[in-house]
């Protein structure tokens, strides 16, 4: 048995996504950044590596509020997600999807990130893991239907 339970493990990466919702709707994305420790590590493949939950609240805000392509993310659907209560560790793939480009198409991709809890409904890890050929190859196709949307 691990140090927290599955229920306690469950109900903290539960609120995790709803701050990751909740942030994605209102470009505030302090909430989400209290679901990590002071001192987490997070690893994003593309971007690089966060010491802090500083770090991660300025990345959340740099990358999804104030650039261009991720303000244009609306929705991080989780598709699923697997506990391991052992080690503490939540595994998930989760979808980034782009606003409606004005045909009423989506335009997704997933990404798989694991957590690792700490306590008191924190993480003092992250890493996502995707294939940014996949994420250029879907925001080509988003821009192209958004272009072609504009012209109707």
């Amino acid at each position: 048995m691990g140090i927290w339970s599955r229920e306690e493990i469950e109900a903290a990466f539960s609120s995790y996504v709803a701050a990751a919702d909740d942030g994605a709707r209102t470009g505030d994305w302090s909430a989400f950044a209290q679901h990590f420790t002071e001192d987490c590590f997070y690893k994003e493949h593309l971007i690089g590596e966060m010491n802090g939950r500083e770090e991660v609240q300025a990345f959340y805000t740099r990358s999804m509020v104030e650039e261009y392509p991720g303000n244009c993310i609306v929705d991080f659907p989780i598709e699923w997600h697997i506990v391991d209560d052992e080690r503490g560790w939540v595994v998930f793939q989760a979808w980034s999807v782009m606003a409606d480009p004005g045909d009423g198409s989506v335009h997704r991709a997933y990404n798989f990130s694991l957590v690792k809890y700490a306590g008191n409904n924190q993480f003092s890890y992250q890493e996502d893991i995707y294939n940014p050929m996949t994420f250029g190859t879907m925001i080509g196709d988003w821009e192209t239907t958004k272009l072609a949307a504009e012209r109707t």
